[in-house]
Order: C-alpha cells, then sequence, then structure tokens
C-alpha cells in the first residue's frame, strides 16, 4: 500500500500532504482508529497530524513503508468495511528522537497536542490523583534538561518541556487534548504537567511569566471517547488485503460503534470534527460518567470473571450465562444509580447496546486485553459508586467482585493459578503488588496488603464491609471457582 497503489479518491484526508496542525503523543491503535480517523473524516486540510510513538518502531516503520498510510478493519456481524486513511504527515519514535519531539511540540504551527497515552502514562498517584514525583521516569524526567542536552524520556515529561520550549520561543497558543479513559482526563493532564513544571523548577524555566502563559495561551479541553479497538491480528491483515487487494502491515481493527464528546475550548482553532460526528458538549462529566462507570466498569467485570473461567474473548466471557447476570446487576443496581446522566440520555437503549457491543464475535476483543491495567483503571471505575451504596448501607457485591477478580487473575495467593487467559493480563504494578503480599499467611492478609497499596483510596478502604466482600469473594474464587464467588454475589 502505498500513494502510487491506493488512489486518491479512496483515500480519507488525502488533502493538503504539507501541512500539520496536531502533534499526536501514542501512536497506537487507538488515536488511529478514533482521532486520526475523525480528523481524516473533517478533511484533514491544515490539520495533518505527526505522530508520535513512544519507544516501538513497528507501526511507524509499517506506515513510513506505506506513505504514512494505513486502513482501519471496521469488524460488524451485519457488516464488514475496510477504509484508508491519510491523515498523518510525518512520524516519530520518541525514545529515539526526542529533541525533534520537542521541537514539533514548540512549533507555532502545531495549535493541537493531543495524546493517547494510556492511564498509565500519567504517572498519577492513585490515592490523591495528582503527578506521583516519585514515579521512576518522572523522577528522572525532572533532573533533564534539554537546553543542556539530557532530555526527558516519558511522554508527560516531553509534554511539559515541550510547553516550556513553546513559551521560551515565542508562545504560541495551543490547545492540550487528552484522549484517554481518565475521569476529567483535561483537567488531569493540566495537573500532571503543571505539577511537573512546578517540580523541574525555574531554572527549567517554570517561572511565573511561563504560568501567567500557560493560563492565558494553553487550554485543556475535557474529551470522553469511545471506540473498542482490539489488538491487530493476522486476520485484520488478511481482511485489509481481500477488500483492498493490497497488502497493510498497519491495518487496525475496530468495531462500528464510535463516539467523541468534547468541549469546545480550542486555543489556537481546531478541525471541524462535528462534521465526522464528534459531539462538542459542556456535559462532558456526564458523559464521561456513562463510559466510566457503565461501559468501563462492566468492560472490567467481564473480563476478570471471563479470565478466571478460561474465556479468551470478551464475547465468548459476556455469553456466559453468570457473566451476563452479574453484568447487569452492576450496571442496573450499583452504578447506573451513581451517575447523573447527561441531558435526552436513554439509559435503557444505552445498555441494550453494550450488551450487543460486548456480543460482537467478529471483533472478537480478547479478555487478556480488557483485563490488562487494572490497577490504573479500577480506581476510576470502582470507588464512587461503592462508596454511594456503603453510606446507604448496602454492599456493592459486584463491583467487589470485580476487585477479588482483578486480584485473582494479576496478583494471586501464593498456590492459586487463575489459568492461561488471566495470566496473559498485564498489570504495571504487579512486581511492587507481589512485593506487598510476600509474607500474607491469609487471603485477608492478603487482599488487606494489596489494598494498602493504594489501588484503590482510602476512604473505601476503610469500609470493613467492602473489604470483608473482596476477601470472601477471593476465598471463593480461590476454593470453589469464579462461578461459585459469582453466584454468592447474585445472592443464590
Amino acid at each position: 500500500m502505498t500513494r502510487q497503489t491506493v488512489d486518491a479518491s479512496t483515500r480519507v484526508g488525502a488533502g493538503a500532504r504539507g501541512r500539520t496542525g496536531i502533534v499526536h503523543l501514542g501512536l497506537g491503535n487507538f488515536h488511529r482508529a478514533h482521532l486520526a480517523v475523525y480528523t481524516a473524516l473533517a478533511g484533514g486540510g491544515d490539520w495533518g497530524i505527526v505522530g508520535v510513538a513512544n519507544r516501538s518502531r513497528t507501526v511507524v516503520d509499517a506506515m513510513t513503508a506505506q506513505d504514512h498510510l494505513y486502513s482501519v478493519v471496521t469488524l460488524d456481524p451485519a457488516v464488514q468495511d475496510v477504509g484508508v486513511i491519510d491523515v498523518h504527515r510525518r512520524l516519530l519514535v520518541a525514545a529515539e528522537q526526542p529533541g525533534d519531539v520537542l521541537d514539533v511540540l514548540a512549533d507555532p504551527g502545531h495549535r493541537i497536542i493531543s495524546l493517547t497515552i494510556t492511564e498509565a502514562g500519567y504517572h498519577l498517584d492513585a490515592t490523591t490523583g495528582e503527578l506521583d514525583l516519585s514515579s521512576p521516569g518522572i523522577a528522572d524526567d525532572l533532573a533533564a534538561r534539554p537546553a543542556q542536552g539530557t532530555l526527558p524520556s516519558t511522554m508527560l515529561g516531553l509534554l511539559a518541556y515541550g510547553l516550556l520550549r513553546r513559551h521560551a520561543t515565542g508562545g504560541a497558543p495551543v490547545t492540550v487534548l487528552s484522549c484517554d479513559n481518565l475521569v476529567a482526563n483535561g483537567d488531569t493532564v493540566r495537573r500532571a504537567v503543571l505539577g511537573f513544571c512546578r517540580a523541574a523548577g525555574a531554572d527549567a524555566g517554570a517561572d511565573d511569566a511561563f504560568f501567567d502563559w500557560v493560563e492565558r495561551s494553553v487550554t485543556f479541553p475535557n474529551s470522553m471517547v469511545d471506540r473498542i479497538v482490539p489488538a491487530p491480528t493476522e486476520t485484520t491483515r488478511q481482511t485489509a488485503q481481500q477488500v483492498l487487494g493490497l497488502e497493510d502491515q498497519a491495518a487496525v481493527p475496530a468495531e462500528r460503534f464510535t463516539m467523541w464528546v468534547l468541549e469546545d475550548r480550542f486555543a489556537a482553532g481546531r478541525p471541524t470534527w462535528e462534521t465526522a460526528g464528534a459531539v462538542f458538549s459542556y456535559e462532558v462529566g456526564a458523559y464521561e460518567m456513562v463510559k466510566l462507570r457503565l461501559l468501563n466498569a462492566a468492560h472490567s467485570l467481564i473480563a476478570y470473571l471471563g479470565g478466571l473461567d478460561g474465556r479468551p474473548t470478551i464475547p465468548a466471557a459476556r455469553g456466559e450465562e453468570f457473566i451476563e447476570r452479574c453484568t447487569r446487576v452492576l450496571l442496573e443496581q450499583e452504578n447506573l444509580p451513581s451517575i447523573d446522566l447527561p441531558r435526552g440520555f436513554n439509559p435503557k437503549n444505552y445498555l441494550e447496546q453494550l450488551f450487543d457491543r460486548w456480543n460482537n464475535t467478529v471483533l472478537g476483543d480478547l479478555t487478556s486485553r480488557v483485563g490488562s491495567d487494572g490497577s490504573t483503571k479500577l480506581p476510576q471505575r470502582i470507588p464512587a459508586p461503592s462508596l454511594r451504596m456503603l453510606e446507604t448501607g448496602q454492599i456493592p457485591r459486584m463491583n467487589a467482585l470485580t476487585v477479588a477478580g482483578w486480584i485473582a487473575c494479576t496478583v494471586p495467593p501464593v498456590g492459586s493459578d487463575p489459568g492461561e487467559v488471566a495470566a496473559a493480563m498485564q498489570e504495571p504494578r504487579r512486581e511492587s503488588l507481589q512485593q506487598a503480599v510476600a509474607d500474607a499467611t491469609s487471603v485477608r492478609e492478603h487482599v488487606q496488603a494489596v489494598l494498602r497499596t493504594g489501588v484503590l483510596p482510602d476512604e473505601l478502604v476503610a469500609h470493613t464491609a467492602f473489604v470483608d466482600e473482596v476477601v470472601t469473594d477471593l476465598e471463593l474464587i480461590i476454593t470453589e471457582g469464579v462461578r461459585a464467588a459469582a453466584a454468592r454475589a447474585l445472592g443464590e
């Protein structure tokens, strides 16, 4: 696949090949199936994207060989579609080219800096929600001084030093747009970046003038993103080749459903994303809660129960009756009542739509993928609905079962085997969690040791009834299996 083999009329976003207006940090599958697609559908124009991968060259090399083109393979049981996206104009690898990344971040022609660096990429303290200054990558980056030749290595560090350089070289206005699954993601990235800059200090350029400039000329709109984008497989590439008649080593699979809700607060203009279906609203917070506490929270429960039951895909897990019943209780009885819904939102239709999405057997989303990174995901999904119930004397059984499932899958007690599917889940804090439970002599001590690491807020962990519920669930998972634990949580 190159510009010579793909006709311009079939490429989405093919106009204005040389001009770039967006720098995107995180050249992963989700970005290429979400913001990049919206930007291409909005016409490209002056908004071509400089894509920045973190460390891996895999996608960069594949797209470079294809003139920056790639296809999105839309997988749906009813219809199959493949579209070629032509909106990236330059590609960088941050680990190899940090200086070039700082240059493009400071370039006044780039008016939006967007991010999909995953929850873990923000290096947040799970207890306070603030930047964790002791995180190894952040601690190293705080000592970096680009002007003296020592460059940052984390995406957050690059963003912070990029803004510092931008201010120092003219102070052109810019918007920082997070596209990650974080509560109030714009406010969150603002706190993290400014926290980094304050810690870096005036000798790094973070003086009063810099913070005044940020206040005047940099915006951080909140946004909610939603599309299931599993990892590409050989089938993805084969499907793209069958439809296009061309080989695509950078093809991305995605479900048909896509949603993007964001605040219209842009310091230097933006693409007409609304023409591509984006929704501009100042109720982003309400939409976020819908996604985090309904789609995302239930996704985690399905993944952990399914993983422990040996179900390799989300459709296979969702198809088990006990998992569907647990999921409906979580959604309808525990989490939906905790949300102030957006105006005009129909929760019944949304929930049924979720179950249809989870039943997409063509998409085949892996249980292990959805269950990964639990320590960064659960703090946003578990506490609020659980605390609401506990404060009224109710037990959030399904939220507790989610926590027990996560522990059983990613940091199981000695002698407990979660199975191959669960064992494939990635957990960024696995080593520190294993150290925390090293001296535990019972399931209760094991659970208490995990919860004392700050994965969940102290306010929730202080509720003995919640901890007891997690302990009981984990004991049943170990001794009788996940189905027994689910049956008890369902009151059977």
